[in-house]
């Protein structure tokens, strides 16, 4: 019969110190023996694989052993080799999985009230205490708030969201970490040294990076990694051994995406196909490999990137080749890939699409960037725009954008005119003095009546064209504001007629609208619209 034991119950901590990632939980339960302050109830909560259940014995021997150093079990007297071994009576290991009905519990209340047969206390390690039932719960309640002084209960548990609170509050909680990957990769270094073996960094950090947390789950891979390389584990071993996806393709995602070759994406498909791939662990690592550029563009430092010092170096020197808002679009593109993946009839197609789409993106604009160049638009704009001539009626140039054409739109207009009347002449004359009272006074409507065109005046009735049906409708729905400053300017009260005109007078000067830019009188391009099309890749309509 062999004598194999796996890494994870071989290389079990045997003292607080070796707990890899919980110092704050060791060093609390150190010194509540050291001070003899020890709680009736401890409740050990956090992921798979953190250590868990190794403090929970390292506890229950630490507070029996008969030689104990620096609050640490001695791991030779006769009560600490038989809780090593399983075989202590006064440690009692509960599977709150299979023992989770009250019955259990009754019996258990029972056994409390004998004193342990050799050390101190009498301890009670019950893992996975969440699945115990409501009923075995309520059952414990007592017990757990009053045990008699000998008893001491140490409950773990993945869920601590379904442990009741009336058990909580009668217990001290610790709150168990993630373990970082450094610190695996750390120890597995350390074992690998101790049984002879020959590990490359990039391959320790791999596995620890596998283990994602738990320290047990990486100790496992270990023991798989070793028995397909042998004495020698390399990184190139281990990836063809269990089939993972090499960094490099993830890289070579990164090079196509910078050359805009589609056709090479389609070929990196076919190959993560061939190969036999996971698309979710591929889709997973393109994920962190995204994360990875936008830690390093973000921050320009590597410090909070989990790989090998030579592929920290790489994603330093490859962040400088992508925007953030490039990174975060292809971030995001990547998660909704792996998310409708799982459904997709054909993942492959699916993935192939948005390989496709990423390499075809556009660079994203910096809103900062865009915004400037508006300014510096609007500045031009300002600077090319001719003041008309005094009396002059105005008409808009054609806009950039077109819109649907629009039946005219007149106003109904009264048979007769009432009250004074004003003079054509003098409305012509005073029209800018108008146009200036209506900018300070009422500066959203000064657009709409700085495109108007004065078309006549019969006794108190003004009748305005207007370039298009919306600014007609916005004088009509302010017709009473627009009157009110006639009468400030021309102490007449007039009614406003409107009506949409085609194109306007052929002698009328440009307006002073922002929103419309009049061509030279050379026949060359307005600057404004030259420079649309340069910065911006504007075309005509």
């Amino acid at each position: 019969m062999s004598d194999y034991i796996v890494t994870a119950r071989k290389w079990r901590p045997m003292v607080f110190g070796e707990v890899a990632g919980q110092a704050h939980i060791t060093t609390t339960l150190r010194n509540a023996i050291a001070t003899q302050r020890l709680a009736h109830a401890y409740l050990f909560s956090g992921p798979r694989g953190v250590g868990k259940t190794t403090t929970a014995r390292l506890l229950a021997k630490a507070v029996n052993c008969a030689n104990p150093v620096d609050q640490n079990p001695d791991n030779k007297c006769e009560s600490c080799t038989e809780i090593t071994e399983g075989r202590s009576f006064d440690v009692l290991e509960i599977d709150g999985a299979s023992n989770r009905g009250v019955d259990e519990i009754r019996n258990l209340r029972e056994a409390v009230r004998y004193a342990p047969a050799k050390g101190r206390f009498k301890v009670y390690i019950i893992d996975e205490v969440h699945m115990l039932t409501k009923e075995a719960f309520n059952a414990l309640l007592k017990t757990l708030e009053e045990p008699p002084p000998h008893i001491l209960f140490i409950f773990a548990t993945t869920e601590i969201n379904k442990v009741p609170a009336t058990i909580l509050s009668r217990c001290q909680r610790f709150d168990f970490r993630r373990i970082k990957t450094d610190d695996i990769a750390s120890n597995l270094r350390a074992i690998a040294a101790t049984e002879g073996l020959k590990a490359d960094d990039d391959a320790l950090l791999l596995i620890a990076r596998k283990g994602d947390g738990s320290l047990r789950d990486a100790q496992s891979l270990f023991d798989q990694v070793v028995a397909l390389c042998g004495k020698e584990i390399t990184t190139a071993k281990m990836v063809e051994a269990l089939n993972m996806v090499d960094q490099e393709v993830y890289f070579r995602v990164t090079d196509l995406i910078k050359s805009g070759d589609v056709k090479g994406g389609l070929a990196l498909v076919e190959d993560i196909m061939s190969k036999g791939h996971d698309l979710r662990e591929f889709l997973a690592g393109l994920t962190e490999h995204f994360r990875n550029l936008l830690v390093a563009k973000s921050t320009g430092a590597t410090d909070l990137i989990e790989a090998a010092d030579v592929y920290r170096q790489r994603y330093a020197a490859e962040a400088g080749s992508f925007r953030v808002a490039d990174l975060l679009r292809l971030q995001r593109l990547v998660n909704g890939t792996e998310a409708a993946i799982r459904w997709a009839a054909q993942p492959r197609f699916r993935l192939e699409a948005d390989i496709v789409q990423m390499i075809s993106m556009p660079q994203a604009r910096e809103v900062g960037d865009l915004v400037a160049q508006l300014d510096e638009l609007k500045k031009k704009a300002g600077e090319h725009t001719l003041p008309a001539p005094q009396g002059a009626v105005s008409r808009p140039a054609p806009p950039l954008m077109r819109r649907p054409p629009a039946p005219p739109v007149r106003s109904a207009a009264p048979a007769t005119s009432a009250g004074p009347s004003l003079a054509h002449g003098e409305l012509a004359s005073r029209w800018q003095e108008f146009l200036g009272e209506v900018r300070n006074t009422r500066i959203s409507l000064w657009p709409t009546m700085e495109n108007a065109q004065l078309l006549g005046v019969d006794g108190s009735i003004v009748k305005l064209g207007c370039p298009d049906a919306f600014q007609a409708s916005m004088v009509t729905k302010n017709r009473d504001a627009l009157a009110d400053l006639f009468f400030k300017v021309f102490k007449v009260r007039p009614q406003l007629v409107t009506e949409v005109t085609e194109g306007g007078s052929a002698a009328a000067e440009a307006p002073l609208s922002g929103t419309a830019f009049p061509a030279s009188e050379s026949g060359e391009e307005h600057p404004v619209i030259a420079a649309l099309r340069r910065e911006l890749g504007a075309e005509p309509l």
